[in-house]
């Protein structure tokens, strides 16, 4: 990409558009649009359109997306569906329209069937049935994928495909009704803590396997993707190869944390899929990996935590 190209991050507030800013600001992109949700709301498709046929990017990455944990997930599955759905298909056919050539799609591995081989390769996908509590936003991400595939084969364009494993890290949501399990992990250690618990509570059996991303990684991959014209095509998974059991992330949080109690298991609780390690060769395979260490993430992780709730 040339570094004057006018690049979208659509979502440039969440987790992930904004490890993508600051990575285009670290890698000297000097011409990023984003817009806020009041300024831009991605479900309006007159909005939408309006706004990438005056700006015209030559670049979008789309990481706008309704996003939660297991819990949120599972209760909120009519607006998880829709508003994903809605987001992509209004973004996908604007940009077409705009004439933007080259789009990086954000997706997600939950795409992939329940009970799915491991490591996950990308030709597994529609291969089986998916995770119950998160079907709904699976298949509109599986919406998204196929979107941008038709989009290349009926239109030309070069819309790629990236399928993020579990990402945490800075401006992660760390709110207990809806956040993912490690930043709800390090919000619950931190308040055990404080309080001078014993325990803490982990929800389900503590068995099921799962990748972990630091988020500056998954940004870094991103950027990669849309370097390399090669890629002008796919799907792409984005991981590091490796994962651990919810017990031992558990404790990892528990030793960055400094707490020195008890996990207590909840198996009332849903675990949700078994396990879910993706296979990263392809990407790998290009000259891209994951340079964060999971110990390392968690405490960087942590640090963003106590600086976004310095009383909690």
């Amino acid at each position: 990409m040339d570094k004057g190209a006018k690049i979208f991050v659509a979502g440039h507030r969440g987790m992930v558009g904004s490890a993508i800013v600051r990575r285009l600001a670290a890698t000297g992109y000097t011409n990023v649009v984003t817009r806020s949700h009041h300024e831009l709301d991605l479900t309006q498709q007159a909005e939408v359109s309006r706004f990438l046929n005056a700006e015209q990017p030559d670049y979008i990455f789309m990481a706008a997306a309704k996003v939660g944990g297991i819990h949120a997930n599972n209760v909120y599955r009519a607006d998880f569906i829709y508003q994903n759905l809605i987001i992509e298909a209004n973004i996908v056919q604007a940009a077409y329209a705009a004439g933007t050539q080259r789009m990086l799609f954000l997706g997600s591995s939950c795409i992939y069937p329940r009970d799915c081989p491991q490591p996950i390769r990308e030709d597994h996908l529609l291969t089986g049935p998916l995770e119950p509590t998160n079907e709904p936003y699976a298949i509109a991400k599986i919406a998204g994928v196929k979107l941008c595939e038709s989009y290349n084969r009926q239109y030309g364009t070069k819309y790629v495909s990236a399928m993020p494993t579990n990402l945490y890290g800075p401006n992660d949501n760390y709110d207990l009704s809806t956040s993912h399990v490690l930043p709800a992990l390090i919000r619950k250690v931190h308040e055990a803590k404080r309080r001078g618990d014993a325990t803490y509570e982990v929800w389900g059996s503590g068995r099921p396997m799962r990748e972990f991303l630091y988020v500056d990684d998954m940004a870094d991959a991103c950027v990669f993707l849309m370097e390399n014209e090669a890629i002008d095509d796919g799907l792409f998974n984005v991981g590091t190869g490796v994962d651990v059991t919810i017990r031992e992330l558990a404790e990892t949080v528990m030793q960055v944390v400094g707490f020195d109690g008890e996990i207590v298991f909840d198996a009332n609780k849903p675990d949700g899929t078994p396990r879910k390690l993706l296979n990263v060769d392809r990407l790998r395979n290009l000259g891209w990996q994951a340079k964060t260490s999971l110990r390392d993430g968690i405490a960087l992780a942590y640090q963003d935590f106590l600086a976004k709730y310095p009383d909690a």
